[in-house]
C-alpha cells in the first residue's frame, strides 16, 4: 500500500503592484495554517518519504511551516508544479513515486483536479468535503494497494480530508 498526500499552499497575500503571482507570499492566516496541517500530518502518522513542492514562494513558504512540526522527507522542487495542469502532477507522482508515501504541495485547480481523478473510492464524509472545493491548506489523503509509480484515474481510495479547521 502506498499513500499520497495532496497539499494545497496556504493562503497567500494579494500581490503587489509589480508582483508577480509566482512570488506571493503567505499572509499571517497562511503561516499559521501551515503550521496546523504540520501538527494534524505528524498526529496522524502522515509522514511522506518524499515532498514535491512548487517553486512558487507561498508553496515553499507552506513546506517550511509544515517541515517546522513534522518530518517532509526529501524535498524536491518543481517549476511545472506552478505552470502545469493534472496532468503533468501525475506525471511526477508516477516518476517520482514508489511504495511508500509522497507529498505533493501544488496550487489549485490543479490539486483539486487531481485528487477528483485519482479517488475512485473513499469515505461518504472525505468525498462530500473534496466535492466542495479544495481550500487552501486543504490536504487530501489517497491510498493505492500498490506503486505510486503506477497510479491510475480512479485507482486510490480518498482516506482522508483535512483542512485548518479540522482538530
Amino acid at each position: 500500500m502506498s499513500r499520497l498526500y495532496l497539499l494545497r499552499h496556504a493562503k497567500a497575500g494579494w500581490a503587489m503592484p509589480g508582483m508577480r503571482d509566482f512570488d506571493r507570499p503567505l499572509d499571517a492566516s497562511g503561516h499559521a495554517d501551515a503550521e496546523k496541517m504540520g501538527t494534524a500530518m505528524r498526529s496522524r502518522s502522515y509522514v511522506p518519504d518524499l515532498t514535491l513542492c512548487s517553486n512558487a514562494k507561498r508553496a515553499r513558504e507552506t513546506l517550511e511551516g509544515l517541515a517546522g512540526q513534522t518530518d517532509t522527507g526529501k524535498v524536491l522542487f518543481f517549476d511545472a508544479l506552478y505552470s502545469e495542469d493534472a496532468a503533468c502532477y501525475l506525471r511526477l507522482v508516477r516518476d517520482h513515486g514508489g511504495p511508500g508515501s509522497l507529498l505533493v504541495i501544488g496550487h489549485n485547480p490543479m490539486t483539486e483536479d487531481l485528487a477528483m481523478a485519482i479517488s475512485g473510492d473513499g469515505g461518504e464524509a472525505e468525498r462530500a468535503m473534496l466535492n466542495h472545493g479544495f481550500p487552501t491548506s486543504g490536504l487530501a489523503v489517497v491510498r493505492f494497494p500498490g506503486d505510486l509509480a503506477k497510479a491510475t484515474q480512479g485507482a486510490g481510495y480518498l482516506e482522508a480530508f483535512l483542512t485548518p479547521a479540522d482538530p
